[in-house]
């Protein structure tokens, strides 16, 4: 047996042919010797492997098709074409959200019981014979197809290429998170991310209104701190202005900085977004998202930064709503809900 060039550029190579040619045992030494060489792998290596690997990725046996797919997030975390990579990528975390969903359905008709949680290793025998090799080995991978997609999904280009596709991924998603009652957060927020995404804030004690767009914004953490900067630190409002150092940690600046909460966010009918959500927890009013910035009740802190290390967010003022603007949007407001418990 002839491999080529030692590193991970070799391991690439031997996988590929391997993998193109069916051969089970060439493939299963490249496909350890890709993992061994990952840590010192050239930069120019990486480049050109991610979307190798992303391309024969739906020819991997399912076993290690998630962990390949964990190599090309990675490759694309190191500078690798995401949007070259994404579509093996998402086929996979598309088949293995359904054999999820099948292994839910499968694990609930034949008894039930706490879900199983994935290890390093495979499902065992009675797993599958409970679900099937299929619907165990997608629920058994999961979590590395959650890596590899959020690799990915930091990529406003792969976002804007997943289309109406990204609607069927979270169904995917909530089918098996509702039945299974496990919590993939990390791709649930990363699928619901928008871009040139328009936006509505009335700031209710001032009653004026601005017109915005944000885009990249993981959760609302990150939101309320880009709100708090465009429009107090703009001087728009009054009010409690973030650091510029707390502003760049939540635009693509590393790290967290400590910030205090600027406002309460309060949706259209009273209630309460909390920052624990996303922007598009935000509801929609005559196609706009609407959003209402009332007085912080009580005083909150937390670390500023971005749910998404890897992903680049801002939130961007258009202009200050004239008065009879101001006026028509706040016709679709209530008073603030009181919060109870």
């Amino acid at each position: 047996m002839i491999f080529s060039k030692a590193g991970f550029g070799g391991a690439v190579a031997d996988f590929e042919a391997a993998v193109v040619a069916q051969d089970a045992k060439r493939s299963g030494k490249a496909f350890v010797r890709l993992q061994e060489t990952f840590g010192q792998a050239k930069e120019a290596d990486l480049l050109d492997g991610g979307p190798r690997l992303a391309a024969v990725l739906e020819q991997v046996p399912p076993g290690p098709r998630a962990v390949v797919a964990v190599l090309v997030g990675a490759c694309v975390e190191r500078g690798a074409d995401a949007g070259c990579c994404a579509p093996g990528v998402r086929a996979g975390l598309r088949a293995a959200l359904e054999a999820a969903a099948a292994f839910a359905e499968a694990w609930a008709a034949t008894g039930g019981g706490p879900f199983p949680v994935p290890d390093a290793g495979e499902p065992g025998e009675e797993i599958v014979e409970r679900t099937g090799f299929d619907a165990a080995v997608g629920w058994w991978t999961l979590p590395q197809w959650e890596m590899a997609a959020v690799a990915l999904l930091n990529h406003r280009a792969v976002r804007a290429g997943t289309g109406g596709e990204r609607e069927e991924l979270l169904r995917l998603l909530t089918d098996v998170e509702q039945a299974s009652g496990r919590q993939f957060r990390s791709l649930g927020h990363a699928l619901r991310v928008l871009d040139d995404e328009p936006l509505v804030a009335l700031h209710r004690t001032s009653g004026t209104g601005y017109a915005l767009r944000f885009f990249g914004i993981g959760d609302n953490f990150q939101l309320h701190t880009l709100l708090a900067d465009a429009l107090i630190g703009g001087g728009h409002v009054k009010g409690h202005a973030p650091s510029p150092q707390e502003v760049a940690v939540c635009r693509e600046t590393p790290g967290q900085v400590d910030t205090v909460g600027s406002f309460d966010l309060t949706a259209p009918d009273g209630g309460r977004l909390w920052n624990e959500g996303a922007p598009a927890d935000i509801p929609v009013v005559d196609g706009v998202r609407l959003l209402v910035l009332d007085e912080p009740s009580y005083r909150r802190s937390w670390p500023a930064g971005r749910f998404f290390p890897g992903m680049r967010g801002d939130v961007i003022l258009e202009r200050a709503l004239e008065p009879e603007e101001t006026e028509r949007w706040f016709a679709h407001v209530s008073p603030a809900k009181e919060l109870t418990g």
